[in-house]
């Protein structure tokens, strides 16, 4: 048996998309979830996250934001989730931390967003999530919108094409020309490995934008901007990690989620 994960950006919250977005997610039924822009779900009581993890038969971890918006983990019983905790600052969004346990041991999982507007405070901000998850220490996994390119593409034709003020987003404050990968570095560096590439995935080379849901501050040929990293153990452990395009995922958000397999299963 397999662990599925799956991360997912539902822009702003979702609003009118909701149950696009979760007929998008329970199509793949994840057993990990992590979900961005939350915008709103720490309101009323987290009534949102509760409709949605409900709709999904899945309990939701919530972590609020100081600056921007909510994230969430959300795990399918029977996984049981042995404690919680959430980063807010220096992050511009927050992440949201569960430790569960597994077949092989116990696995932390991370939800996180990551500044989209300055490339050297989310080089910061991924320091502070290496700190707080300990890749090196076992097993971890981490997704998210990362707003960050990686270090192993090209992306000058890319950046060139884009308008000034969202290639500034990407490229290094004195070197306008060059992309700033220094967050993923930063995360690799520390031990986390890229599954989209330890799997080699064969689908889309982009995460966003989705072709009707928006998404005019990203490159018009798309950028890969979600991920899902795993720890040494883990990346190992990883039989498949594409994104999921078509149908509902279009026009739900503006931003493709990105869905993985373990060679895991919940303890018996």
């Amino acid at each position: 048996m397999a662990l599925t994960v799956m991360t997912y950006n539902i822009r702003n919250g979702g609003g009118s998309r909701l149950d696009d977005i979760l007929g998008v997610i329970d199509a793949h039924r994840p057993d990990l979830l992590a979900l961005q822009e939350l915008r709103g779900w720490d309101n009323d009581g987290a009534r949102r996250l509760a409709h949605a993890a409900a709709a999904l038969g899945m309990s939701g971890h919530l972590a609020r934001a100081t600056l921007g918006m909510p994230v969430a983990v959300l795990v399918r019983a029977p996984g049981r989730v042995r404690r919680h905790r959430a980063v807010r600052l220096p992050l511009h969004h927050a992440a949201s931390m569960v430790e569960v346990d597994t077949d092989r041991g116990p696995l932390t999982v991370t939800s996180a967003h990551l500044n989209p507007f300055s490339s050297s405070r989310r080089r910061h901000e991924a320091a502070r999530l290496v700190r707080e998850t300990s890749p090196a220490a076992g097993m971890a996994l981490l997704m998210g919108d990362l707003n960050a390119l990686d270090p192993d593409t090209d992306h000058t034709e890319r950046l060139a094409a884009m308008p000034g003020l969202y290639r500034a987003r990407h490229v290094r404050r004195h070197l306008p020309d060059r992309a700033d990968t220094r967050a993923i570095e930063t995360l690799r560096t520390a031990g986390y490995r890229d599954l989209w590439t330890a799997a080699g995935s064969r689908g889309r080379p982009f995460t966003a934008p989705t072709s009707r849901g928006g998404g005019r501050e990203f490159a018009r040929d798309g950028m890969r901007i979600d991920y899902v990293l795993g720890s040494d153990p883990l990346a190992a452990l990883c039989t498949g990690c594409e994104p999921v395009t078509g149908g509902a995922s279009e026009s739900a958000s503006d931003h493709h989620p990105v869905v993985a397999t373990l060679d895991l299963s919940w303890p018996a």
